[in-house]
């Protein structure tokens, strides 16, 4: 079996103009917490989760070097947290999103998609085919796939 087989053909996702609050209502809207960050061509460019989003805004000092952007976690405050959750809302995605990217193509055994996930310790991991996004593979996708038939 392969990832296209299994794989989610509708993929929620972002484009990497868009801002951090787009990417929240997202995750609110289709109760997620990770997307997929593309470009015009959508081919994949990123991807962002509830978790760069917490890291933002627990206690942090930004630090920009040659125009990226870092966080480090630091003791004691230096904004007050409402300050880091509106800041954090006005970011484009793609200074918080991670720009290396797990990611397998849609020919890809599951059984290799199985060992990735749990490799990585990740939740989703997005399928492409040609360099563009073509759906996303869950570790439940795997999960209910490979024990179906055995049930």
């Amino acid at each position: 079996m392969k990832a296209q087989d299994i794989m989610n053909k509708y993929v929620y996702k972002v484009k990497e103009t868009e801002s951090v609050r787009n990417v929240i209502e997202k995750f609110i809207e289709h109760g997620i917490s990770g997307l997929p960050v593309v470009n015009d061509r959508n081919e994949i460019v990123g991807y962002v989760s509830d978790g760069d989003i917490m890291r933002f805004i627990g206690k942090h000092k930004d630090i920009i070097i040659n125009g990226f952007f870092y966080v480090n976690v630091i003791k004691g405050d230096e904004e007050e947290f409402e300050e880091r959750v509106k800041k954090v809302l006005e970011l484009n995605v793609m200074e918080i999103a991670k720009t290396s990217v797990e990611k397998v193509s849609w020919d890809t055994d599951v059984e290799d998609i199985a060992a990735l996930l749990g490799k990585k310790q990740i939740k989703k991991l997005p399928v492409e085919r040609n360099g563009v996004l073509v759906g996303i593979i869950s570790r439940g996708d795997v999960i209910r796939t490979s024990f179906k038939a055995l049930m």
